[in-house]
């Protein structure tokens, strides 16, 4: 094994990391005993000189260094290699019959910096640390033995890039890709544009979560909020729903919807918005002075953006979680499930339930609480890492 340069934390700093945590701050770190250039692999030491772990090095980021591993390793073809089948096996156990799912989820799989979605027969990678870009031609190897897949895209157009001093990049890496793709999620097809669309495509972390809801929307008048390529309204409406009404603000996903709508043979029951959910709940439940909302859906899916990107905007979040949440209960017929999800790592699973019982309160309804939602296994959540546990969701049945 190459010599490492070491990075020595101040006493106080190891627990975390000791527990599992792989990022290493600026401000944790007592001496670096040579210089290294940014990007390249050091050992990690608490105070005393015990090893900690290995990871990359850089002094350009507020996390200088990401751990990899708690032991030394050389960070080769074969160290991906054996990563990435690990991650891979991990979603086979749990994902059995899943032809698109997250491969690779950075710091969920021990590779912090490193995202890999596999959409069908084509690989989306998405990198946010220097270490790993500086590998890229390794890992894209790596890949291409382990998948054989017909194509390899890289989709590392996040700001979070800059914090590493990396540019934006948005490009294809190995093979062919025109136009969007056809990707199933539980036996429907869904048009995904994997150059453009959301996140490297698409929200895979909610193909569980489709299928889940979808127990509530037999013969039900459904409303999907946030609806972007269709997901939750889809399988609602293959799981029996009578109609569903799909609301998004951009034309590009209701267009898409429309087609995956068709695509399924499911056009027939549909029917759209292109339309700010905010301001069509708020035409939809004004009345006049001494009049009340008649509620018109048994089925409501809240699905929005992340409402917030820090902790100091959390107020400002919850402000807009119990909004949605106010509106869509007077929309809720009695005995009607609202289904609502919030996928901000600085909202915490309490302070978004408290968002939808204070609306309860506020409406005079009293809300029975049928099922808690979490990510799709194929992003897994370590405890110890917290800042893998983002997405969380309700489903509240309305009892009177």
């Amino acid at each position: 094994m190459e010599t490492l340069t070491t990075v020595i934390l101040k006493p106080g700093e190891a627990d975390r990391i000791v527990a599992g945590h792989p990022w290493v701050y600026a401000g944790e770190i007592l001496r670096v005993t040579a210089p290294i250039a940014d990007g390249e692999l050091v050992q990690v030491k608490d105070h005393r000189t015990r090893l900690l772990g290995v990871g990359f090095f850089n002094s350009k980021s507020k996390i200088h260094v990401r751990i990899l591993a708690p032991e030394r390793v050389d960070v080769n073809e074969k160290f991906f290699e054996e990563r990435i089948r690990t991650a891979l096996a991990v979603r086979q156990k749990h994902l059995p019959n899943a032809t698109s799912f997250r491969v690779v989820n950075a710091e969920s799989d021990f590779l912090s910096g490193l995202i890999v979605d596999k959409y069908e027969d084509v690989l989306v990678l998405q990198i946010s640390s220097l270490g790993m870009d500086k590998r890229k031609a390794m890992i894209v190897a790596t890949l291409q033995k382990i998948f054989s897949p017909r194509a390899i895209t890289e989709r590392s157009d996040i700001g979070s890039r800059k914090f590493e001093g990396l540019q934006e990049s948005n490009e294809v890496l190995f093979g062919e890709v025109a136009g969007p793709i056809s990707v199933k999620l539980n036996g429907l097809s869904f048009e995904t544009d994997i150059r453009a669309g959301h996140k490297t495509g698409m929200y895979l972390d909610q193909q569980v979560n489709y299928q889940a809801v979808s127990q509530f929307a037999k013969g039900a008048q459904v409303l999907d909020c946030f609806s972007f390529l269709g997901g939750f309204g889809l399988h609602a409406a293959r799981a029996g729903a009578t109609h569903i009404h799909f609301l998004d603000q951009s034309a590009e996903a209701i267009d898409a919807s429309k087609r995956n709508a068709a695509a399924n043979g499911l056009a027939e029951k549909c029917s759209f918005d292109t339309i700010n959910v905010f301001d069509w709940l708020k035409v939809n439940t004004a009345v006049k002075p001494h009049e009340r909302v008649i509620p018109r859906f048994d089925l409501i899916i809240l699905d929005p953006p992340s409402f917030t990107r820090n902790r100091a905007s959390v107020p400002d979040a919850l402000r807009g979680y119990k909004e949605i949440h106010l509106r869509a209960l007077k929309l809720l017929k009695v005995g009607g499930t609202l289904a609502s999800f919030c996928c901000s790592h600085h909202v915490n699973t309490e302070l978004f339930q408290d968002s939808l019982l204070s609306a309860a309160f506020d409406t005079r309804h009293i809300l029975r609480r049928v099922a808690t939602f979490a990510q799709s296994p194929d992003h897994p959540i370590i405890p110890m890492i917290p800042e893998t546990e983002y997405l969380k969701g309700f489903a509240f049945e309305k009892v009177r």
